[in-house]
């Protein structure tokens, strides 16, 4: 993560329940979330009773204050890398206006080779009110395991630990080991990071010849595509083909015209996929 300076880490039972729960655990009032997100940010705002406000990257179009801001690079659903600057410009943001910035940063360990920094790199030791969030769902396929963290703020992370363990959310041992013992090994995130590469490169080809464009899907377990019609004629599209794909309109309105592909399908059925595309257009 390239971390310095004071900061603590905290496990949690995956990091769906952390997102899904910080806004309420932080008493946010107000919470930005992304324009096109994962749906938990807006849930986990509606749990706290928080006001919503849907923002893009740029912070410079953010309201004046707000209480907790979520971003997401690499993002879900589009796989989107955000900048440096964007990154420094959205903690210049949360500095001015007093929020907390939370960065959602599951899909770290999939960036292709882009350079894609944690916000606590970017924070350059000063972590006051920032955390980032992390999953061994996603980065060493330990999904059934629930394991997850969040670092940053010393005194957040004292707060959220305070809170959590009258919740019973304590992250059991045995899981905090596994976790240990996974995060202490490369290798087999370099090798799932091959396999998502070639899936998508393989599914990318057939979608193209298809008249799909993808858009961003560098990054992470997706692809991100549209064929500037409506999403669930899209998914209609699919389905006829035996192929299920999620309509980008659950990820917010702006993604309406959109779907969704996962590339966490066997090597074999992203192949089938890709055949049966393209044997449809020929």
């Amino acid at each position: 993560m390239g971390a310095s300076g004071d900061f603590d880490v905290l496990p949690t039972i995956g990091s769906k329940e952390l997102v899904a729960l910080l806004a309420y655990m932080l008493e946010a009032k107000s919470v930005l979330i992304p324009e096109i997100a994962y749906p938990t940010y807006r849930v986990g705002a509606i749990l706290a009773g928080a006001e919503i406000c849907e923002v893009e990257i740029d912070a410079s179009t953010w309201p004046e204050r707000a209480d907790l801001a979520w971003i997401n690079s690499p993002s879900n659903p589009t796989g989107r890398i955000h900048s440096k600057e964007e990154l420094e410009a959205c903690l210049i943001w949360a500095r001015k206006s007093g929020a907390t910035l939370a960065s959602d940063e599951c899909y770290l360990p999939f960036t292709n080779g882009i350079q894609a920094p944690s916000i606590l790199a970017i924070a350059i030791g000063d972590n006051t009110g920032v955390l980032a969030v992390h999953s061994l769902s996603k980065r060493s396929n330990m999904a059934g395991y629930r394991g997850a963290f969040i670092a940053g703020d010393s005194k957040l992370i004292a707060q959220l630990l305070e809170i959590r363990k009258h919740m019973g959310m304590m992250l059991p041992m045995p899981i905090q080991r596994s976790m240990a013992v996974a995060l202490s090994e490369q290798s087999h995130v370099d090798k799932q990071a091959g396999r998502y590469r070639a899936r998508r490169d393989r599914l990318a080809t057939a979608l193209n010849n298809a008249g799909f464009k993808i858009e961003f899907s560098k990054a992470g377990l997706y692809i991100w595509c549209s064929r500037d019609e409506k999403d669930w004629d899209s998914v209609a599209w699919f389905a006829g083909l035996g192929i299920l794909v999620t309509p980008g309109s659950f990820y917010g309105a702006k993604g309406s015209n959109h779907v969704r592909i996962a590339l966490t399908a066997s090597d074999e059925d992203i192949s089938s996929a890709a055949q049966r595309i393209n044997q449809c257009i020929k």
